[in-house]
């Protein structure tokens, strides 16, 4: 009781704190409504509360009204719209992180447009199958605030768990808002026969806490080898999956079934600035809840990529709750919520290509090596990049974009002002450091989700302040790679002071999950000669409350402190992981912890050191934490 009280004074004082806020560009900002803005009612347009009727041509007229560079306010009367795909506008996108399936279902799309504010007055914008809710596509000044975007069937199904038995698990789905059949005992899940996808993952949510159930996450919350399972009718709705489960979820928990293809974005912004995202609930998206991709100074304020408890669903907004690639100058994250998410709440990120033909002393051909990622108008002219040698992941310098020239999805052309250098090989990357933001997150709720909370690949400058973490993998990660998902983004100036880190953290295992923070590039060739890739990163004034061993792993950085927090053990969960040291250390240099409270019979009290020498670090003699170096 004394720490649950402790735990919630200390809630309430980080939320009074005020927040250390970088400021903007002077020349940054969002428009207000002026005087001469025009408003458009689009029940003007004939949009109603149209039970079911699509409005996408209500829409599509009261946009075609605008005139691009004058101010406009679009008005929403309070109330609940449809759309479906059929009635939709359709176009091709290149969109990061996302599977390329053109062209697009887009509904409310805005082209070359700019001063623009959205407000939904609380409607609800329902929509069917395969969509994409909102596109900005080369605009400015846009504020869309006060509007749910949800599913009538969203693409996602649960299913309470009713029974469990040795070989086999029965289960309850509404039917009416997840429409199955079987077929040769395997569940698709879809309203028509050439819209029906098969059962491809699963997830298993706490029925009381709706959080991932503790050791399950990607390892399978059903075990190994469940894909193997036949699904049999029992009731209209009452499903026996026989199979001997190696792990067996607990009667009255909901399974999440994971069945779509990762498609549309739910808010898709490109080659924009100053995009504002307010108040608005994603409750479901049929992929990555909002994607900005090569645009600038973004602020997303009380954004909710969250489950819609009013139909009692536990599965969020998508994939990731937002996804930033290739930005560039300040984005913001501020009072926001995440919960529920099958991937990563926040991604920040750009895109590392690799070298497949040096051409000539300025010239190189390079591949997109993610199957997601491809078709991206990845350079520009005048665009600073970085020259990657692969193995240790060191860059060779810089060199500023002459032109950039696709040749397919897949590959293109990129020439350079001056010559590249001499050790570039076949094999390297590029990294575009123009297209590299800032990043502000403050005051944000990380729930429990599938895999991390907040991932950060940026080498712009990041302050990640008085939030609260619930994540049931680690609640940071910082990577970074040329090899494997190619999201780049060595960072240089990172701050991660006044956070919440709940026991709910690290609960399950995913990529690159080593500890509650977990600092973790793919180096190739590592070692003690290996230089840094990271740097200058502070952890200061957080509140930890592990269940487990690692709170801090740090691999590849020059200057890291873990200054003045406080580490309370948690014993509501049972330790699994199988790193067994409180705090890890690879190939680093300038390692700091110092000044931090330590209380309830912490696991570990110990440090890990590898590639490394014991003079790397400063570990002040009252932390009595043992040292092993490796």
């Amino acid at each position: 009781m004394k720490i649950l009280f402790l735990n919630s004074l200390f809630l309430l004082i980080l939320f009074l704190t005020e927040p250390f806020t970088p400021q903007p560009k002077a020349e940054t900002g969002f428009q207000t409504v002026k005087p001469d803005t025009t408003i458009i009612y689009l029940k003007d347009f004939g949009l109603r509360n149209t039970k079911k009727k699509d409005c996408h041509k209500f829409i599509n007229d009261a946009i075609k009204t605008i005139e691009p560079g004058k101010p406009v306010k679009l008005v929403f009367t309070r109330g609940e719209y449809h759309f479906y795909p059929e009635y939709a506008n359709h176009r091709d996108y290149f969109e990061s992180n996302t599977t390329d399936v053109n062209p697009r279902n887009c509904s409310f799309i805005f082209e070359n447009v700019g001063n623009i504010v959205i407000e939904g007055n609380g409607s609800n914008l329902i929509f069917h199958e395969q969509m994409q809710p909102f596109t900005f596509d080369n605009c400015q000044n846009i504020i869309l605030r006060n509007v749910n975007i949800d599913w009538e069937q969203p693409l996602i199904a649960q299913a309470q768990i009713l029974q469990v038995k040795e070989n086999s698990i029965r289960v309850s789905i509404n039917l009416k808002e997840s429409p199955f059949r079987i077929e040769e005992g395997k569940m698709f899940f879809g309203t028509t026969k050439e819209n029906l996808q098969p059962w491809k993952s699963t997830m298993e949510f706490d029925r009381d806490g709706r959080f991932v159930v503790p050791q399950t996450g990607d390892w399978g919350c059903l075990g190994r080898g469940s894909e193997n399972y036949l699904a049999e009718n029992i009731l209209p709705g009452i499903i026996e999956i026989h199979f001997p489960a190696l792990r067996k979820p607990a009667v009255g928990n909901f399974l999440v079934m994971r069945h779509a293809e990762r498609i549309h974005s739910g808010i898709f912004i490109q080659n924009s600035k100053n995009i504002k995202i307010e108040n608005v609930n994603l409750y479901h998206a049929t992929g990555l809840g909002i994607l900005a991709q090569f645009s600038e100074d973004l602020t997303f304020d009380r954004y909710r990529a969250i489950p819609n408890k009013a139909k009692n669903r536990y599965f969020g907004g998508g994939d990731d709750g937002i996804q930033i690639s290739n930005c560039k100058g300040l984005i913001t994250i501020t009072d926001c919520e995440f919960a529920g998410l099958m991937d990563d709440p926040v991604n920040v990120h750009g895109t590392s290509v690799q070298v497949v033909d040096v051409m000539g002393s300025k010239q190189l051909k390079c591949r997109f090596m993610h199957h997601q990622s491809t078709g991206l108008n990845w350079g520009h002219r005048g665009d600073r990049v970085s020259f990657i040698e692969n193995s240790v992941m060191k860059s060779l310098g810089t060199g500023e974009v002459a032109s950039f020239k696709l040749l397919d999805d897949e590959t293109f052309i990129i020439t350079f002002k001056s010559e590249i250098p001499k050790q570039l090989e076949v094999g390297d990357a590029l990294e575009n450091l123009t297209w590299s933001p800032d990043l502000l997150v403050t005051n944000s709720h990380f729930k429990s989700g599938r895999a991390r909370g907040l991932l950060v690949s940026t080498p712009g400058k990041v302050v990640i302040e008085n939030n609260i973490f619930e994540s049931s993998g680690s609640a940071i990660l910082i990577a970074g790679d040329a090899n494997n998902w190619f999201e780049s983004g060595a960072v240089t100036d990172v701050l991660i002071k006044n956070n919440v880190f709940t026991e709910l953290c690290n609960t399950s295992s995913y990529q690159f999950c080593e500890g509650i923070i977990s600092i973790y590039p793919e180096i190739p060739v590592l070692n003690a000669e290996t230089p840094q890739f990271h740097k200058n990163i502070r952890i200061e004034n957080n509140q930890f409350n592990p269940f487990d061993f690692p709170v801090l792993f740090a691999r590849s950085v020059d200057g890291i402190s873990f200054n003045n927090n406080t580490i309370t053990r948690s014993t509501r969960f049972e330790p699994y992981h199988s790193r067994k040291y409180t705090f890890s250390f690879e190939a680093c240099k300038n390692a700091s912890i110092s000044n931090n409270t330590f209380s309830g019979e912490v696991l570990g009290m110990n440090i890990l050191l590898k590639w490394m020498q014991e003079k790397e670090l400063t570990c002040d003699p009252e932390q009595k934490l043992a040292v092993k170096v490796e």
